[in-house]
């Protein structure tokens, strides 16, 4: 299961050369994983209305090319079903329109308590809801 976002590079995106700076992608990735879940009929502040919190727990991105300011970019993000108690999104950002794509990357996440401690029950009813 997928989703798509679209935007335009923002002036605080770039550095002086103009291009995005690479910690942005992470950012970007974070955008389509919030738009995936409300796509997907639940959010985030559903999430924490009941007490699940759900951090990233592993990262990666890949750079390939390069973003400029004002681009027209595109965040594809997909949901990868996994056994166990971690659940993962897979991403990948290109210039608008099939572009070139400029980055993939991942997030891994497990589902927490408000102590911190892995809820298995809450895993079960949010990998039902996004499965």
């Amino acid at each position: 299961m997928k989703s798509t976002i679209n935007f335009r590079v923002r002036y605080q995106e770039t550095d002086k050369m103009g291009i995005v700076h690479h910690s942005v992608y992470l950012i970007w990735f974070e955008m389509g994983r919030t738009e995936w879940l409300r796509q997907h009929g639940f959010t985030y502040r559903e999430c924490e209305e009941k007490g699940w919190l759900l951090p990233v727990v592993e990262s990666g991105v890949k750079y390939l090319n390069s973003a400029r300011y004002d681009d027209l970019i595109s965040i594809e993000t997909i949901y990868i079903p996994e056994k166990g108690a971690d659940f993962r999104f897979e991403y990948i950002a290109r210039l608008e329109n099939e572009g070139p794509i400029l980055a993939t990357g991942f997030t891994r996440h497990v589902c927490l308590a408000n102590n911190n401690r892995i809820d298995k029950e809450a895993t079960k009813q949010l990998k039902a809801i996004m499965n």
